[in-house]
């Protein structure tokens, strides 16, 4: 049995490496795309350009729009006297944001009054413009709020402020809010999909379109033989592309793995398996390699804007939702997220280990009995 199984590896890997430039797919192309995308799938906004109408040109103005330059997230590109001046501006995307100081600024602050500040933005990009409010909102509370203890302490006369409640916020496994963190450890998820399942996809659907398929059928191998023959060397690869992947994002992005190596590679392994599983059901029930790849492709899609890796599962609608189950890459993302950030264990991922490994075992079940039943 040993025997037939290695032989069969051995083919399969001398026919995957054959072509030199299958090799810059399966290795090169992966770790080209999960550095160029890490570096564009960013939620970080900074350097807004923006443009400022300051017509109340006072220390206090001045105060508040030095707050929002020395910032990082607002780069004032533009002075204006008025806001027709700036209808341009946001019309041909030169500016995102307009800060308008209206007149009387200061003098509603020294009054006791509350002082308005106007920002604008452009709404074309609903994401970006949600989080740069949500910067320029929390400039102007830190400075209303520092005016405010001026103001008490000044009133009171004894330099002592009242008892006043204040809010300290920490964010854990990401202190800094820093997106790579997040995007990067999703892309290499996305990744082995990409590799295990493109490449795999292909792996018999290419012996019976190239005639060999009776060749290896009727030697002694068996099935589940002929299963394993097929899916060890794309397990043995997509551990080495993961593996390239993890010290690519050590040395450009600086993730490191928090929690234990070996758990996050066996775990892999099942994730691998579940995805070679459903590649190779779909190889035996497509008749060309071209409707193979395609079939991929089409399960890729969903597979990646079902994993919880763009879009949170719990605001999906709960059929969606029950739907994610069936989605190996929704079980690893929380797997690789959990252990890479977090540095949980396995009694923390019991649920997601659970979900994997009934698909792997699912898949791989279904590929061998469907094999069976194709070639009679």
């Amino acid at each position: 049995m040993f025997e037939r199984i290695k032989r069969m590896f051995i083919k399969e890997f001398l026919q995957m490496f054959r072509d030199p430039r299958m090799r810059i797919v399966i290795f090169g192309i992966p770790l080209i795309q999960l550095v160029i995308m890490a570096f564009a799938m960013t939620m970080d906004v900074t350097d807004i350009k923006t443009a400022v109408i300051d017509q109340d040109n006072t220390p206090e103005s001045r105060e508040l729009l030095k707050r929002f330059s020395s910032s990082g997230y607002f780069e004032v590109v533009e002075h204006a006297e008025r806001l027709s001046e700036i209808n341009h501006l946001l019309d041909t995307s030169s500016v995102q944001a307009v800060i308008h100081i209206q007149p009387g600024f200061a003098q509603d602050l020294k009054g006791g009054s509350t002082a308005q500040v106007q920002l604008l933005s452009d709404g074309t990009d609903s994401n970006t413009t949600a989080i740069l409010m949500g910067y320029a909102s929390q400039i102007v509370t830190q400075y209303a709020s520092e005016l405010l203890s001026r103001r008490i302490e000044y009133l009171m006369g004894t330099g002592v402020s009242p008892p006043m409640i204040t809010m300290e916020t920490r964010s854990w496994f990401n202190p800094n809010l820093e997106s790579r963190y997040y995007y990067v450890p999703g892309l290499i998820a996305i990744m082995l999909i990409l590799v295990s399942m493109m490449v795999a996809s292909i792996a018999i659907v290419r012996e019976k379109e190239g005639g060999t398929i009776e060749q290896v059928m009727v030697t002694p191998i068996r099935k589940i033989e002929f299963i394993l023959g097929k899916t060890l060397p794309y397990l043995i690869v997509g551990y080495i592309v993961m593996t390239l992947m993890f010290i690519i994002a050590r040395i450009i992005f600086g993730i490191h793995i928090q929690g234990s190596v070996l758990l996050l590679y066996l775990l892999t392994g099942i994730y691998l398996a579940g995805n070679l599983g459903l590649a190779l059901l779909i190889s035996v029930s497509a008749h060309t390699q071209q409707q193979a790849l395609l079939t991929a492709f089409f399960i890729l899609m969903p597979a990646v804007l079902l994993s919880g890796f763009i879009f949170p599962i719990n605001n999906m609608p709960l059929p969606v939702q029950y739907a994610t189950f069936m989605n190996p890459m929704r079980w690893y993302v929380e797997i690789i997220r959990g252990v890479v950030m977090k540095g949980v264990g396995a009694s923390s991922l019991i649920e997601a280990i659970i979900g994997q490994s009934v698909l792997a075992v699912i898949f791989l079940v279904t590929a061998t009995a469907r094999f069976r039943k194709t070639l009679g």
